[in-house]
Protein backbone atom coordinates (compact mmCIF):
# COMPACT_ATOMS: atom_id res chain seq x y z
CA UNK A 1 0.00 0.00 0.00
CA UNK A 2 2.97 2.75 0.30
CA UNK A 3 5.82 3.52 -1.88
CA UNK A 4 9.29 1.71 -1.88
CA UNK A 5 11.06 1.80 1.63
CA UNK A 6 13.97 4.40 0.73
CA UNK A 7 17.02 4.07 3.21
CA UNK A 8 17.37 7.19 5.68
CA UNK A 9 20.24 8.29 8.17
CA UNK A 10 19.29 10.95 10.47
CA UNK A 11 22.01 12.56 12.75
CA UNK A 12 21.17 13.48 15.89
CA UNK A 13 18.67 11.90 18.21
CA UNK A 14 17.09 15.02 20.00
CA UNK A 15 13.70 16.52 19.31
CA UNK A 16 13.34 16.92 15.81
CA UNK A 17 16.02 13.43 15.06
CA UNK A 18 14.34 11.03 17.06
CA UNK A 19 10.62 12.08 16.06
CA UNK A 20 11.87 11.88 12.25
CA UNK A 21 13.30 8.81 12.59
CA UNK A 22 10.75 6.71 14.14
CA UNK A 23 8.18 8.44 12.07
CA UNK A 24 10.08 7.72 9.07
CA UNK A 25 10.02 4.35 9.97
CA UNK A 26 6.79 4.20 10.29
CA UNK A 27 6.01 5.83 7.02
CA UNK A 28 7.82 2.59 6.11
CA UNK A 29 11.87 3.63 5.52
CA UNK A 30 14.35 1.71 6.86
CA UNK A 31 16.30 4.26 9.09
CA UNK A 32 19.78 4.72 10.91
CA UNK A 33 19.93 7.27 13.72
CA UNK A 34 23.07 8.37 14.57
CA UNK A 35 24.74 10.25 17.36
CA UNK A 36 28.16 10.52 19.54
CA UNK A 37 26.62 10.34 22.65
CA UNK A 38 27.05 6.46 23.28
CA UNK A 39 24.82 6.81 26.34
CA UNK A 40 22.03 8.11 24.62
CA UNK A 41 22.50 5.46 21.69
CA UNK A 42 22.58 2.43 24.47
CA UNK A 43 19.14 4.49 25.98
CA UNK A 44 17.12 4.27 22.91
CA UNK A 45 18.76 0.19 21.56
CA UNK A 46 17.07 -0.38 25.17
CA UNK A 47 13.60 1.53 24.52
CA UNK A 48 14.22 4.64 26.48
CA UNK A 49 12.73 7.57 24.75
CA UNK A 50 14.68 9.83 26.74
CA UNK A 51 11.73 12.77 26.06
CA UNK A 52 8.21 13.30 26.98
CA UNK A 53 6.27 12.52 23.59
CA UNK A 54 2.73 11.51 22.58
CA UNK A 55 3.28 8.66 20.24
CA UNK A 56 7.14 8.25 20.53
CA UNK A 57 7.48 5.41 23.44
CA UNK A 58 5.02 3.07 21.28
CA UNK A 59 6.54 3.99 18.23
CA UNK A 60 10.42 3.44 19.18
CA UNK A 61 9.29 0.15 20.50
CA UNK A 62 7.85 -0.62 17.36
CA UNK A 63 11.04 -0.41 15.46
CA UNK A 64 13.71 0.23 17.10
CA UNK A 65 16.68 -2.27 16.33
CA UNK A 66 14.40 -3.27 13.28
CA UNK A 67 13.51 -0.60 11.17
CA UNK A 68 15.40 1.66 12.95
CA UNK A 69 18.87 1.35 14.29
CA UNK A 70 20.72 3.42 16.29
CA UNK A 71 24.42 3.82 16.44
CA UNK A 72 27.47 6.19 17.09
CA UNK A 73 28.63 5.25 13.65
CA UNK A 74 28.12 8.13 10.84
CA UNK A 75 30.43 6.85 8.54
CA UNK A 76 28.52 3.41 8.29
CA UNK A 77 25.18 5.30 8.07
CA UNK A 78 26.86 7.59 5.14
CA UNK A 79 27.27 4.76 2.97
CA UNK A 80 24.56 2.71 3.71
CA UNK A 81 22.11 5.22 3.05
CA UNK A 82 20.56 7.63 0.01
CA UNK A 83 19.58 10.28 1.93
CA UNK A 84 20.96 11.93 4.82
CA UNK A 85 19.44 14.26 7.13
CA UNK A 86 21.29 16.67 9.40
CA UNK A 87 19.61 16.75 12.78
CA UNK A 88 21.52 18.37 15.26
CA UNK A 89 21.87 21.22 17.27
CA UNK A 90 21.90 24.94 16.46
CA UNK A 91 22.36 27.09 19.78
CA UNK A 92 22.49 30.54 19.79
CA UNK A 93 25.40 31.86 20.36
CA UNK A 94 26.35 34.84 22.64
CA UNK A 95 25.74 37.64 19.71
CA UNK A 96 22.19 36.16 18.39
CA UNK A 97 23.41 33.73 15.51
CA UNK A 98 23.08 30.06 15.20
CA UNK A 99 25.57 28.21 15.87
CA UNK A 100 26.80 25.51 13.48
CA UNK A 101 29.88 24.36 14.42
CA UNK A 102 27.95 20.83 14.86
CA UNK A 103 26.37 21.06 11.06
CA UNK A 104 29.84 21.47 10.22
CA UNK A 105 31.50 19.35 11.92
CA UNK A 106 28.63 16.28 10.36
CA UNK A 107 28.81 17.98 6.93
CA UNK A 108 32.43 16.90 7.47
CA UNK A 109 32.56 13.67 8.35
CA UNK A 110 29.45 12.73 5.26
CA UNK A 111 31.91 14.17 3.27
CA UNK A 112 34.70 11.29 4.10
CA UNK A 113 32.61 8.46 3.89
CA UNK A 114 30.82 9.69 0.79
CA UNK A 115 31.01 6.71 -2.09
CA UNK A 116 27.99 7.06 -4.05
CA UNK A 117 25.37 9.82 -4.92
CA UNK A 118 23.71 11.04 -1.64
CA UNK A 119 21.03 13.60 -0.63
CA UNK A 120 21.71 15.77 2.25
CA UNK A 121 19.33 17.27 3.87
CA UNK A 122 18.90 20.13 6.41
CA UNK A 123 16.38 19.43 9.26
CA UNK A 124 17.96 21.08 11.94
CA UNK A 125 16.61 25.20 11.50
CA UNK A 126 19.36 27.51 10.03
CA UNK A 127 20.13 30.67 8.48
CA UNK A 128 19.70 31.32 4.85
CA UNK A 129 22.85 30.27 2.88
CA UNK A 130 23.69 27.58 5.24
CA UNK A 131 22.76 25.07 2.01
CA UNK A 132 25.63 26.83 0.37
CA UNK A 133 28.05 26.02 3.47
CA UNK A 134 27.36 22.60 3.68
CA UNK A 135 28.43 22.10 -0.34
CA UNK A 136 31.64 24.06 0.28
CA UNK A 137 32.83 21.48 3.38
CA UNK A 138 31.46 18.15 1.54
CA UNK A 139 33.58 19.92 -1.88
CA UNK A 140 36.82 20.91 0.67
CA UNK A 141 36.67 17.30 1.75
CA UNK A 142 37.38 16.29 -2.14
CA UNK A 143 33.51 15.13 -3.26
CA UNK A 144 32.82 15.92 -6.73
CA UNK A 145 29.80 17.79 -7.01
CA UNK A 146 27.92 15.50 -9.08
CA UNK A 147 27.74 13.00 -6.31
CA UNK A 148 25.76 14.77 -3.51
CA UNK A 149 23.16 17.57 -3.71
CA UNK A 150 22.03 19.59 0.15
CA UNK A 151 18.66 20.05 0.06
CA UNK A 152 16.46 22.09 3.08
CA UNK A 153 14.04 19.99 4.60
CA UNK A 154 12.78 22.56 7.49
CA UNK A 155 10.48 20.65 10.12
CA UNK A 156 7.25 22.54 11.50
CA UNK A 157 6.83 20.48 15.10
CA UNK A 158 5.37 21.57 17.95
CA UNK A 159 6.45 19.53 21.22
CA UNK A 160 3.96 17.50 22.78
CA UNK A 161 2.18 16.98 19.55
CA UNK A 162 5.46 16.79 17.43
CA UNK A 163 4.99 12.55 16.01
CA UNK A 164 1.34 13.99 15.22
CA UNK A 165 2.73 17.31 13.68
CA UNK A 166 4.94 15.06 11.51
CA UNK A 167 2.29 12.74 10.16
CA UNK A 168 -0.17 14.69 9.40
CA UNK A 169 1.48 18.20 8.64
CA UNK A 170 0.29 21.41 7.23
CA UNK A 171 2.53 21.12 4.58
CA UNK A 172 6.07 19.15 3.51
CA UNK A 173 8.73 22.01 2.88
CA UNK A 174 11.50 20.70 0.52
CA UNK A 175 14.03 23.02 -1.10
CA UNK A 176 16.09 21.68 -3.79
CA UNK A 177 18.19 23.06 -6.47
CA UNK A 178 18.09 20.05 -8.54
CA UNK A 179 15.65 17.93 -10.07
CA UNK A 180 17.52 14.80 -8.90
CA UNK A 181 17.09 15.24 -5.52
CA UNK A 182 13.87 16.95 -4.98
CA UNK A 183 12.85 13.56 -6.35
CA UNK A 184 14.30 11.73 -3.98
CA UNK A 185 13.07 13.69 -0.85
CA UNK A 186 9.28 13.43 -3.17
CA UNK A 187 9.99 9.72 -3.14
CA UNK A 188 10.99 9.63 0.93
CA UNK A 189 7.62 11.65 1.68
CA UNK A 190 5.30 9.99 -1.21
CA UNK A 191 3.54 7.77 1.91
CA UNK A 192 2.29 10.72 3.18
CA UNK A 193 1.75 13.11 -0.17
CA UNK A 194 -0.18 10.14 -2.09
CA UNK A 195 -2.04 9.35 1.20
CA UNK A 196 -0.93 5.60 1.29
CA UNK A 197 0.17 6.13 4.46
CA UNK A 198 -3.22 7.05 5.89
CA UNK A 199 -5.20 4.21 4.49
CA UNK A 200 -3.01 1.81 6.43
CA UNK A 201 -4.32 -0.57 8.82
CA UNK A 202 -2.74 0.90 12.64
CA UNK A 203 -2.06 4.33 11.12
CA UNK A 204 -1.33 7.29 13.71
CA UNK A 205 -4.92 9.65 12.94
CA UNK A 206 -4.81 13.19 12.61
CA UNK A 207 -6.04 16.11 10.24
CA UNK A 208 -4.91 14.09 7.33
CA UNK A 209 -5.98 11.07 5.39
CA UNK A 210 -6.30 9.14 2.34
CA UNK A 211 -8.41 11.81 0.68
CA UNK A 212 -6.67 14.84 2.18
CA UNK A 213 -3.12 14.61 2.52
CA UNK A 214 -0.62 17.48 2.66
CA UNK A 215 0.91 19.01 -0.15
CA UNK A 216 4.25 19.71 -0.54
CA UNK A 217 5.98 22.45 -1.32
CA UNK A 218 8.79 22.60 -4.03
CA UNK A 219 10.93 25.44 -3.51
CA UNK A 220 14.38 26.85 -3.72
CA UNK A 221 16.68 26.04 -0.84
CA UNK A 222 17.22 29.56 0.19
CA UNK A 223 13.48 30.03 0.33
CA UNK A 224 13.41 26.64 2.25
CA UNK A 225 15.57 27.65 4.85
CA UNK A 226 13.65 31.66 5.00
CA UNK A 227 10.23 29.93 5.27
CA UNK A 228 11.11 28.05 8.72
CA UNK A 229 12.85 30.85 10.80
CA UNK A 230 10.43 33.44 9.31
CA UNK A 231 7.05 30.79 10.32
CA UNK A 232 8.47 30.71 13.86
CA UNK A 233 9.55 34.91 13.93
CA UNK A 234 5.70 35.21 13.04
CA UNK A 235 4.15 33.01 15.31
CA UNK A 236 6.62 35.00 17.79
CA UNK A 237 4.81 37.68 16.84
CA UNK A 238 1.15 36.96 17.41
CA UNK A 239 2.09 35.44 20.73
CA UNK A 240 3.53 39.01 21.89
CA UNK A 241 1.05 41.13 19.88
CA UNK A 242 -2.06 38.92 22.07
CA UNK A 243 0.24 40.11 25.47
CA UNK A 244 0.77 43.43 24.30
CA UNK A 245 -2.93 43.52 23.70
CA UNK A 246 -3.73 42.00 26.95
CA UNK A 247 -1.53 44.67 28.75
CA UNK A 248 -4.13 47.27 27.07
CA UNK A 249 -7.35 45.12 28.24
CA UNK A 250 -5.69 45.08 31.95
CA UNK A 251 -5.27 48.81 31.97
CA UNK A 252 -8.39 49.50 30.11
CA UNK A 253 -10.56 47.08 32.04
CA UNK A 254 -11.84 44.67 29.22
CA UNK A 255 -11.42 40.93 28.79
CA UNK A 256 -8.69 39.87 26.13
CA UNK A 257 -9.65 36.26 25.76
CA UNK A 258 -13.31 38.25 23.88
CA UNK A 259 -10.73 40.52 21.75
CA UNK A 260 -8.52 37.57 21.16
CA UNK A 261 -11.80 35.59 19.92
CA UNK A 262 -12.99 38.60 18.08
CA UNK A 263 -10.07 38.96 16.26
CA UNK A 264 -9.24 35.21 15.41
CA UNK A 265 -12.42 34.99 13.81
CA UNK A 266 -11.37 37.44 11.07
CA UNK A 267 -10.20 34.43 8.65
CA UNK A 268 -7.14 36.60 7.47
CA UNK A 269 -5.72 36.38 11.09
CA UNK A 270 -6.95 33.01 12.41
CA UNK A 271 -7.65 32.31 16.33
CA UNK A 272 -4.31 30.15 16.51
CA UNK A 273 -1.48 31.68 18.81
CA UNK A 274 -3.49 34.53 20.24
CA UNK A 275 -3.61 32.86 23.99
CA UNK A 276 -1.91 35.23 25.82
CA UNK A 277 0.18 34.28 28.96
CA UNK A 278 3.79 34.74 30.21
CA UNK A 279 5.86 34.48 27.49
CA UNK A 280 7.34 32.53 24.75
CA UNK A 281 9.97 30.23 25.49
CA UNK A 282 11.16 26.56 24.31
CA UNK A 283 14.11 25.53 22.13
CA UNK A 284 12.93 27.40 18.58
CA UNK A 285 11.07 30.38 19.02
CA UNK A 286 13.78 32.16 21.32
CA UNK A 287 16.90 31.25 19.22
CA UNK A 288 15.11 31.14 15.76
CA UNK A 289 13.73 35.06 16.26
CA UNK A 290 17.30 35.97 17.37
CA UNK A 291 19.08 34.28 14.09
CA UNK A 292 16.51 35.61 11.76
CA UNK A 293 17.05 39.15 13.16
CA UNK A 294 20.77 38.77 13.09
CA UNK A 295 20.45 37.37 9.53
CA UNK A 296 18.83 40.28 8.14
CA UNK A 297 21.08 42.91 9.98
CA UNK A 298 24.29 40.83 8.40
CA UNK A 299 22.48 41.80 4.71
CA UNK A 300 22.03 45.57 5.53
CA UNK A 301 17.97 44.81 6.08
CA UNK A 302 16.12 46.48 8.91
CA UNK A 303 13.95 43.95 11.10
CA UNK A 304 13.93 45.80 14.20
CA UNK A 305 10.26 44.49 14.42
CA UNK A 306 11.47 41.35 16.09
CA UNK A 307 13.56 43.20 18.47
CA UNK A 308 10.55 44.36 19.57
CA UNK A 309 9.02 40.81 19.61
CA UNK A 310 11.78 40.17 22.02
CA UNK A 311 11.64 42.89 24.51
CA UNK A 312 7.81 42.21 25.03
CA UNK A 313 8.22 38.79 26.03
CA UNK A 314 11.10 39.94 28.71
CA UNK A 315 8.35 42.36 29.87
CA UNK A 316 5.94 40.11 30.04
CA UNK A 317 7.75 37.95 32.75
CA UNK A 318 8.34 40.82 34.29
CA UNK A 319 4.53 41.94 34.78
CA UNK A 320 3.78 38.71 36.07
CA UNK A 321 6.34 38.78 38.78
CA UNK A 322 4.36 42.42 39.78
CA UNK A 323 1.02 40.91 39.45
CA UNK A 324 1.76 38.77 42.30
CA UNK A 325 3.64 41.28 44.20
CA UNK A 326 0.59 43.39 43.76
CA UNK A 327 -1.63 40.50 45.01
CA UNK A 328 0.41 39.74 48.00
CA UNK A 329 2.23 43.60 48.58
CA UNK A 330 5.79 41.88 49.86
CA UNK A 331 7.61 39.03 48.60
CA UNK A 332 10.11 38.25 51.16
CA UNK A 333 9.47 35.59 52.84
CA UNK A 334 6.43 34.69 50.94
CA UNK A 335 5.45 30.90 50.49
CA UNK A 336 4.41 30.03 46.55
CA UNK A 337 2.95 27.30 45.13
CA UNK A 338 4.44 26.95 41.42
CA UNK A 339 2.27 24.50 39.02
CA UNK A 340 4.15 24.17 35.71
CA UNK A 341 7.94 24.08 35.27
CA UNK A 342 8.24 23.25 31.49
CA UNK A 343 7.89 25.89 28.78
CA UNK A 344 4.27 24.62 27.46
CA UNK A 345 2.07 21.97 28.78
CA UNK A 346 2.27 17.82 27.53
CA UNK A 347 5.99 18.03 27.33
CA UNK A 348 9.46 18.39 29.54
CA UNK A 349 10.99 20.35 28.10
CA UNK A 350 12.78 23.92 30.17
CA UNK A 351 14.54 24.98 27.84
CA UNK A 352 14.21 28.97 27.90
CA UNK A 353 11.50 28.12 29.93
CA UNK A 354 9.47 31.58 31.29
CA UNK A 355 8.98 29.70 34.09
CA UNK A 356 12.16 28.47 35.42
CA UNK A 357 12.80 32.38 34.72
CA UNK A 358 10.18 33.37 37.06
CA UNK A 359 10.88 31.05 39.20
CA UNK A 360 14.36 32.49 39.78
CA UNK A 361 13.35 35.67 40.13
CA UNK A 362 11.18 34.89 42.94
CA UNK A 363 13.45 33.23 44.95
CA UNK A 364 16.00 36.34 44.01
CA UNK A 365 12.98 38.24 45.64
CA UNK A 366 13.41 35.97 48.95
CA UNK A 367 10.26 33.71 47.93
CA UNK A 368 10.36 30.09 48.72
CA UNK A 369 9.13 27.87 46.50
CA UNK A 370 6.87 24.42 45.75
CA UNK A 371 6.86 23.25 42.58
CA UNK A 372 5.16 20.75 40.54
CA UNK A 373 4.92 19.26 36.93
CA UNK A 374 3.60 15.92 35.40
CA UNK A 375 6.76 15.93 33.89
CA UNK A 376 9.68 18.48 34.35
CA UNK A 377 11.43 18.20 37.43
CA UNK A 378 13.90 15.87 37.16
CA UNK A 379 14.67 18.49 33.87
CA UNK A 380 14.37 20.80 36.03
CA UNK A 381 16.55 20.44 39.25
CA UNK A 382 19.38 20.71 37.09
CA UNK A 383 18.59 24.49 36.71
CA UNK A 384 16.68 24.57 40.27
CA UNK A 385 18.29 22.50 42.66
CA UNK A 386 16.52 21.62 45.81
CA UNK A 387 17.44 23.40 48.74
CA UNK A 388 15.32 24.83 51.78
CA UNK A 389 13.97 27.79 49.40
CA UNK A 390 13.39 25.12 47.01
CA UNK A 391 11.39 21.98 47.17
CA UNK A 392 9.27 19.67 44.57
CA UNK A 393 5.93 18.07 45.40
CA UNK A 394 4.55 15.03 44.15
CA UNK A 395 1.06 16.43 43.00
CA UNK A 396 -0.46 20.18 42.78
CA UNK A 397 -2.03 19.80 46.21
CA UNK A 398 0.90 19.04 48.36
CA UNK A 399 2.42 22.07 46.18
CA UNK A 400 -0.41 23.93 47.11
CA UNK A 401 -0.47 23.11 50.95
CA UNK A 402 -0.19 26.31 53.24
CA UNK A 403 1.11 28.43 50.45
CA UNK A 404 0.31 32.01 50.34
CA UNK A 405 -0.74 31.91 46.36
CA UNK A 406 -0.59 29.80 44.13
CA UNK A 407 0.95 30.67 40.40
CA UNK A 408 -0.39 28.41 37.35
CA UNK A 409 2.95 28.77 34.69
CA UNK A 410 2.68 26.29 32.30
CA UNK A 411 -0.97 25.35 30.77
CA UNK A 412 -0.86 21.15 31.30
CA UNK A 413 -4.60 20.13 30.78
CA UNK A 414 -4.14 18.57 34.33
CA UNK A 415 -3.91 21.63 35.98
CA UNK A 416 -7.26 23.03 34.40
CA UNK A 417 -9.07 19.98 35.70
CA UNK A 418 -7.97 20.86 39.59
CA UNK A 419 -10.79 20.28 42.26
CA UNK A 420 -10.86 23.78 43.52
CA UNK A 421 -12.37 23.13 47.01
CA UNK A 422 -9.63 20.70 48.37
CA UNK A 423 -7.15 23.09 46.65
CA UNK A 424 -8.72 25.88 48.43
CA UNK A 425 -8.50 23.86 51.57
CA UNK A 426 -5.06 23.18 50.78
CA UNK A 427 -3.90 26.74 50.82
CA UNK A 428 -3.13 28.83 53.79
CA UNK A 429 -4.74 32.25 51.35
CA UNK A 430 -6.78 30.84 48.22
CA UNK A 431 -4.75 33.50 46.41
CA UNK A 432 -4.14 31.98 42.47
CA UNK A 433 -2.43 34.11 39.92
CA UNK A 434 -2.91 31.98 36.70
CA UNK A 435 -0.45 32.90 34.05
CA UNK A 436 -1.82 30.61 31.34
CA UNK A 437 -5.78 31.69 31.92
CA UNK A 438 -6.76 28.12 32.30
CA UNK A 439 -9.55 29.09 34.69
CA UNK A 440 -12.77 31.19 34.75
CA UNK A 441 -12.87 34.32 36.72
CA UNK A 442 -16.52 34.16 37.95
CA UNK A 443 -15.66 29.98 38.39
CA UNK A 444 -12.72 30.67 40.77
CA UNK A 445 -14.93 33.42 42.79
CA UNK A 446 -17.82 31.24 43.23
CA UNK A 447 -14.98 28.71 44.86
CA UNK A 448 -13.73 31.18 47.19
CA UNK A 449 -10.46 32.53 45.20
CA UNK A 450 -9.02 35.28 44.87
CA UNK A 451 -8.09 35.04 41.34
CA UNK A 452 -5.65 37.76 38.77
CA UNK A 453 -5.12 36.08 35.42
CA UNK A 454 -3.46 37.52 32.25
CA UNK A 455 -5.35 40.46 30.37
CA UNK A 456 -9.06 39.84 32.40
CA UNK A 457 -10.19 41.56 35.25
CA UNK A 458 -9.11 39.93 38.29
CA UNK A 459 -12.13 38.49 40.44
CA UNK A 460 -12.53 38.83 44.52
CA UNK A 461 -14.60 36.47 46.14
CA UNK A 462 -18.27 37.40 47.56
CA UNK A 463 -17.58 37.77 51.07
CA UNK A 464 -14.89 39.47 51.04
CA UNK A 465 -16.38 42.36 48.48
CA UNK A 466 -19.23 42.46 50.61
CA UNK A 467 -16.46 43.39 54.06
CA UNK A 468 -14.95 45.79 51.75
Amino acid sequence: MMSDSISIAVVGSGYVGLVAAVCFAEMGHTVICVDNDERKVAALQGGDTLIHENHLPELLNRYRNGRVRFTTDLAVATRECAAIFIAVGTPQSETGDADLSYVEAVASEIARSIDGYKVIVEKSTVPVYTNEWIRRVVERNGVSRDMFDVVSNPEFLREGSAVGDFLHPDRIVVGADSERAGKVLQSVYAPLTDGSYYARTGAITGVCDATAPPPLLLTSTKSAEIIKHASNAFLALKISFINAVSNLCEAADANVEQVAEGIGLDSRIGPRFLRPGIGYGGSCFPKDVAAFRSVAEQMGVDFSLLTEVEKINVQQKKRFLNKVRSALWTLRGKRLAVLGLAFKGETDDIRESPAIDLVQMFLTEGCSIVAFDPAAMDRAKDELPPSPAMRYAADAYTAASEADALLILTDWKEFAELDLGKLNEAMRYPIVIDGRNLYDPQTMQEHGFTYLSVGRPSATPVREAVAV
